[in-house]
């Protein structure tokens, strides 16, 4: 396995007042992959993220990025980053395209239209580009946060809540976007509060809580080893009691015997090859259904079970 873009070992922040927003962070991010970092408002993402992006000191912990410490060569390692903050500031009373190309030159970049033409472009920016930005609505001034963070070409981009204040249409094109430069060769960390946004495009999911990682892994691997499928199915006749033949699956019964309830496998094949095992059963057994439900875990069940907070919204 080739040598992580970014390694981050023993990372921790403490704040006047002794608040721990990080405790001991490791985390390696392969070269080219989409990462979501998931966690509830005050996990620590924002501080992972400004630690790397030089803009929060470590009070420990190393840092390493294209294999260079960043405590010791910050300011090579940082040209090679991007970042789009949550905060929409940004000079209000610049034109898009003027803001776009003094953020590529604060990089020491030389000025180069076409690739500002192709970045305006791509982000459905060009016919706005002599627009002031306190003209934009929301979701185009948060694609001019895009703008400017890959004006100088970054090879790993932080987008910290990209579509927050996005309608649906935008968001979506927005995950084009982020897909695009994936394509392109950018490794891209990401937070949001959207969840399906990190199961529609991340590779690899961590979740963060109280300033440590409790879990990172292969998104899928992550569904299939803790997701779960849930069956609902309604009894045409009730049952007193589940049947001897049906003790194995594990189901229960509700609404006075007139529906079964089945939980197991996982959302990746397994729950639903049993569902089919346990419909054949029924039949054989004689017992008539009249509908049945089924529902596999998402990532946002997954991380509901994770965190035990169920009425919280991650961001």
């Amino acid at each position: 396995m080739s040598e992580p873009i970014l390694s981050i070992r023993g990372l921790s922040k403490i704040y006047k007042g002794g608040v721990r927003a990080l405790d001991s962070v490791d985390l390696d991010i392969r070269q080219g992959e989409i990462f979501a970092l998931l966690g509830p408002n005050g996990a620590g993402k924002t501080t992972l993220i400004g630690a790397v992006c030089g803009l929060v000191r470590p009070t420990s912990g190393t840092i390493t990025a294209f294999g260079q410490d960043l405590s010791r060569d910050w300011r090579k390692a940082r040209a090679r980053i991007g970042l789009v903050p949550q905060e929409l500031a940004t000079d209000m009373f610049e034109t898009v395209s003027r803001a776009v190309a003094y953020s590529r030159g604060l990089f020491g970049k030389p000025g180069d239209p076409a690739r500002i033409e192709e970045i305006l472009r791509s982000l459905s920016l060009w016919d706005k580009r002599d627009t002031q930005i306190r003209a934009l609505s929301g979701g185009m001034k948060r694609r001019v946060l895009i703008a400017k963070a890959l004006a100088h070409e970054p090879e790993l981009l932080f987008l910290d809540e990209p579509t927050a204040g996005v309608d649906v249409e935008l968001r979506k094109g927005m995950w084009e976007q982020i897909a695009a430069l994936k394509k392109r060769g950018v490794t891209i960390i990401l937070t949001t509060h959207y969840i399906e946004e990190a199961e529609e495009m991340a590779d690899r999911v961590g979740i963060i809580q109280g300033g440590r990682i409790l879990m990172v892994d292969e998104k899928r691997a992550m569904m299939e080893r803790l997701g779960t499928t849930e069956a609902v199915i309604d009894l045409a006749v009730p049952l007193a009691e589940v049947p001897a033949a049906l003790a194995s699956f594990g189901v229960e019964l509700t609404e006075g015997g007139t529906r079964m309830i089945y939980r197991g496998g996982n959302g990746e094949g397994k729950g639903r090859a049993e569902v089919a095992q346990l419909a054949q059963a029924l039949t054989r057994a004689g017992i008539a259904f009249a509908s049945l439900d089924i529902h596999d875990s998402s990532l946002e069940d997954i991380f509901v079970s994770l965190l035990g907070h169920p009425q919280e919204v991650p961001a």
